[in-house]
C-alpha cells in the first residue's frame, strides 16, 4: 500500500524514459497524470488512518542485506502522514507549473517524479539506512535539475547545493553507525534502535551529531548559506518542492531521529535548540529585510519560519509537537505559494528587484491576480488569523510558552517582522505609478494562475478548518516514544511559574491533550481549538 508512493514515480520515469522523441511533450501529461495518482492514494490512506493510534500504520517489511542490517521498512504514522500528503500535492502544482516548452522536457519531468518518490521514501522508511539511501537519492535529481535549468549562477548554486546536502548525509549515517554500535543492537531497524540503553552521555555525542546534520538541511543559522543560492538559481518548480518540501526532511528527520531516539539528550540540550530557533527566527527575519531580490526574500523567510518549527520541537510538549507539525505544513504552502508568485512576476518583467517593479496591482495594465494573491501569501506568512499560518503559530507559541517562555517571545518578534519585510515588498512591487517600462505586461494566462490559486485556497481553507492539518497528530508525544513508560520521564521547568508543576511531556496522551489543564500562570486550551476549530484569541 505504502509502496505506491514510491514506485509509481519511478514507473513514470520508466514510461518517460521510452517514449519516441516525436512525443516527448506527453512526458508532462504522463507526470501529471501518475502525480495526481499518488495525491488521490494520499487521501485514501489518510481517509483509512486510525485517528489517536500512535503506532505505525500499514506496514511493509521485506529482508533487503542482513548483512548490513538493511531492510524495506515502510509505515506511516501523525508525523509522516501529513508531509506525505503535501509531498504529492505539492509535486503536482511543481509539474503543472513548469514551462509547457521546457527544453530536455522528458529528462525535466523524469527528475520531478524521482524527486517525488525519494521523498515519500524518506518520510516512510522505518529503517535508518533505508532513509539514508532516500535522503541521498533526492539531492541528485534537485541538483540537476537547478544545475541544467538554473538561473546564470546556476553551476555555483547546484554544487553549492550538492556539498552541503552531501555532508549533511554523512554526518547523519556517522550518527546512524554510532546507534548502532553502541547499543550493541547491530540493527537499523527503528523500532529496535529506539530501545537503547545508552546513557546520557553517549546521547547527547549522538544527538548533537544528528542536529547538525539535520540543521544543515532544515536550514539553521549558520547552517543556511546553501540556501539562499540554491532558490535564487533554481527553476520556480524547483523552488516550490525545496521550500515546500525539502527542508521539511531536515525538521522530520530532527523529531523522528532526535528526538524520538534520544530523549534524555534532548532535554539536556533542548535550552540551547530553543536558542537555535531564536537565533534562526531573527537573523531570518533581519536578513530578509535588507534583500532587494523578491526570491531572497522568500529564501530568508524560510529560514526564519523553520525556526519556529525547531521551537517546538525543543519544547517537546505534546501542544507544541502538533504546533510543529502545523508549522511545516503551513510553511510548506505558503512559500510554494509566494515562490510560484515570484516566478510569474520575474516571467512577465523580467526582474525580481523591488527597486525597479512598481505599481503591479494596476488592473488594466499590471499583474492583479498576482498582487492580489501575493497579499493572500503575505497575510498567511505574517500570522494573520483565518489563514493557515496563524493556526500553526499560535499553536507553537501555546504549546512552547510554558516551556521556554523568552525564547517564545523573542520568537514572535519575528512574527512581526515578517509582516515588517512583506509590506515592503508589497509596497514598493505592487503599489505605486506602474512606470512606462512595465506598461502593457503580457497576460497572465490560466496555466500560469491555476497553480497559485489552488495553493492560495488551500492556505485559507486550512486557516479556517485547521483539523485537518492537527487531527492525524494528536498522539504525536506517543509516536515519538516521549510519554511511554518504558522510557525514562522528560521533565521540564517554568521558569515563569516555578510554583507550578511543570508539564512533563512523559505524562500526556491523546487524551490528555483534549483534556488540557495547565500550570496557572497560562490559559487553557482544549483540543477542540487544536483539532476541530480556530481559537479564540480572545
Amino acid at each position: 500500500m505504502l509502496s505506491l508512493f514510491i514506485w509509481v514515480p519511478f514507473l513514470g520515469v520508466l514510461l518517460i524514459s521510452v517514449l519516441p522523441p516525436s512525443q516527448v511533450n506527453r512526458s508532462r501529461q504522463i507526470a501529471l497524470a501518475l502525480c495526481s495518482l499518488v495525491v488521490v492514494w494520499s487521501l485514501v490512506v489518510a481517509s483509512q488512518f486510525s485517528l489517536g493510534d500512535a503506532a505505525l500504520q500499514f506496514q511493509e517489511s521485506l529482508p533487503w542485506i542482513k548483512n548490513l542490517g538493511l531492510s524495506y521498512q515502510l509505515g506511516v504514522d501523525g508525523l509522516s502522514l501529513p508531509l506525505l500528503v503535501m509531498n504529492g500535492v505539492l509535486t503536482w502544482v511543481a509539474l503543472y507549473s513548469g514551462d509547457a516548452q521546457i527544453h530536455r522536457p522528458k529528462l525535466f519531468y523524469s527528475l520531478i517524479l524521482l524527486l517525488n518518490g525519494a521523498v515519500a521514501g524518506a518520510f516512510l522508511s522505518q529503517n535508518l539506512l533505508l532513509f539514508f539511501l532516500f535522503y541521498e537519492f533526492e539531492l541528485i535529481p534537485l541538483y540537476l535539475i537547478i544545475a541544467i535549468w538554473g538561473g546564470a549562477k546556476r553551476g555555483y548554486a547546484a554544487t553549492k547545493f550538492l556539498i552541503y546536502t552531501a555532508i549533511s548525509g554523512v554526518v547523519i549515517l556517522a550518527a546512524f553507525f554510532g546507534l548502532s554500535l553502541l547499543s550493541g543492537s547491530g540493527s537499523f531497524d527503528y523500532g529496535i534502535v529506539r530501545d537503547h540503553d545508552l546513557s546520557t552521555t553517549p546521547q547527547i555525542a549522538l544527538l548533537v551529531t544528528l542536529l547538525i546534520g539535520f540543521g544543515i538541511k532544515i536550514p539553521i543559522v549558520p547552517l543556511h548559506t546553501w540556501l539562499p543560492d540554491a532558490h535564487v538559481e533554481a527553476p520556480t518548480p524547483a523552488s516550490v518542492l525545496l521550500a515546500g518540501v525539502l527542508l521539511k526532511l531536515g525538521t522530520y528527520g530532527m523529531l523522528r531521529f532526535g528526538l524520538g531516539l534520544f530523549p534524555d539528550a534532548w532535554e539536556v540540550l533542548s535550552p540551547w535548540i530553543a536558542g537555535v530557533a531564536v537565533v534562526s527566527v531573527l537573523y531570518g527575519s533581519f536578513a530578509a529585510i535588507a534583500q532587494t531580490d523578491m526570491k531572497k526574500i522568500v529564501a530568508y523567510s524560510s529560514v526564519g519560519h523553520m525556526g519556529y518549527v525547531i521551537l517546538a520541537a525543543a519544547a517537546a510538549t505534546p501542544l507544541s509537537l502538533i504546533g510543529a507539525i502545523a508549522q511545516m505544513v503551513s510553511h510548506g504552502l505558503i512559500s510554494a505559494l509566494l515562490f510560484l508568485l515570484v516566478g510569474v512576476v520575474y516571467t512577465k518583467t523580467g526582474t525580481r528587484d523591488i527597486n525597479v517593479l512598481r505599481g503591479l496591482l494596476n488592473p488594466e495594465r499590471g499583474l492583479p491576480l498576482v498582487g492580489s494573491l501575493m497579499v493572500v501569501g503575505a497575510m498567511a506568512s505574517a500570522g494573520i488569523p483565518g489563514m493557515v499560518g496563524f493556526i500553526a503559530e499560535f499553536i507553537v507559541y501555546r504549546g512552547s510558552l510554558p516551556v521556554f517562555p523568552v525564547q517564545t517571545l523573542l520568537c514572535m518578534v519575528g512574527t512581526a517582522l515578517t509582516a515588517v519585510y512583506f509590506l515592503i515588498l508589497i509596497n514598493k512591487v505592487f503599489f505605486g505609478r506602474l512606470p512606462e517600462t512595465l506598461a502593457n505586461l503580457p497576460r497572465v494566462r490560466w496555466h500560469d494562475r491555476i497553480p497559485s490559486v489552488i495553493v492560495a485556497v488551500l492556505v485559507i481553507l486550512l486557516g479556517l478548518q485547521p483539523g485537518w492539518i492537527t487531527r492525524w497528530s494528536v498522539s504525536i508525544s506517543k509516536t515519538l516514544g516521549i510519554d511511554s513508560p518504558s522510557r525514562t520521564a522528560m521533565s521540564w521547568s517554568i521558569p515563569s511559574a516555578p510554583t507550578a508543576d511543570p508539564p512533563v511531556a512523559s505524562q500526556f496522551s491523546a487524551e490528555a491533550i483534549e483534556d488540557f489543564t495547565p500550570a496557572p500562570a497560562v490559559p487553557a486550551i482544549d483540543a477542540a481549538s487544536v483539532s476541530g476549530r480556530m481559537p479564540s484569541m480572545s
